[in-house]
């Protein structure tokens, strides 16, 4: 246990008991504990496996390789349709984290033989993503945008193509491209 993870396990009154359970559940499994994103992560060697986090309605194991994971329960879970790789295992209440304690561990060990055979999850490439027709407009007009956009990560990329295809109307994604075009040219991802 990695006490600068402690906080996690005492700050959260609504899911303490789960998140107690949990933690010796993975720790069990011979991983390590650390503090990233503000959350209990645990890694085999210098790579994440699971990630333990809260949500309103449930608390969650996330295993960031779930997509290649063998599912027989069917209890892994998308978040959205636009997470790639990541799978979460949720959880409501203490009782079903003890009834499921040997099948938790099952899909730990198997994610953690999933690092060291080296896998990685085939991402989809950011021109399978859909370009809004709006910022295309934008990208053929000013040569500097393309190239600052081409030159953003591919994560980065996604992420602004996925928030500006989010919005409904043309008005906003028109609105939504106007407003990060600055924040493109600088290099800058939509969260930075």
């Amino acid at each position: 246990m990695n006490p600068k993870c402690d906080f996690y396990f005492d700050k959260n009154e609504r899911w303490q008991k789960e998140l107690e359970a949990l933690r010796p559940i993975v720790l069990d499994c011979g991983l390590t504990e650390e503090l990233k994103w503000g959350c209990p992560c645990y890694r085999y060697q210098d790579t994440n496996v699971v990630l333990i986090h809260v949500f309103k309605e449930y608390c969650a194991i996330l295993f960031f390789k779930g997509a290649l994971l063998n599912d027989p329960n069917g209890i892994l879970v998308q978040q959205t349709e636009n997470v790639q790789a990541a799978r979460q295992m949720r959880f409501t209440n203490v009782k079903e984290i003890h009834k499921l304690e040997a099948t938790i561990k099952a899909y730990v060990y198997e994610a953690i033989e999933v690092e060291k055979a080296g896998l990685t999850v085939k991402l989809k490439k950011t021109t399978e993503f859909n370009m809004p027709e709006e910022f295309e407009k934008k990208l053929n007009k000013n040569k500097a945008l393309r190239t600052a956009f081409e030159s953003l990560t591919p994560g980065r990329q996604r992420a602004y193509l996925l928030h500006f295809s989010s919005a409904k109307q043309a008005k906003t994604r028109e609105a939504r491209v106007e407003k990060y075009i600055p924040q493109i040219l600088q290099g800058k991802g939509i969260d930075d």
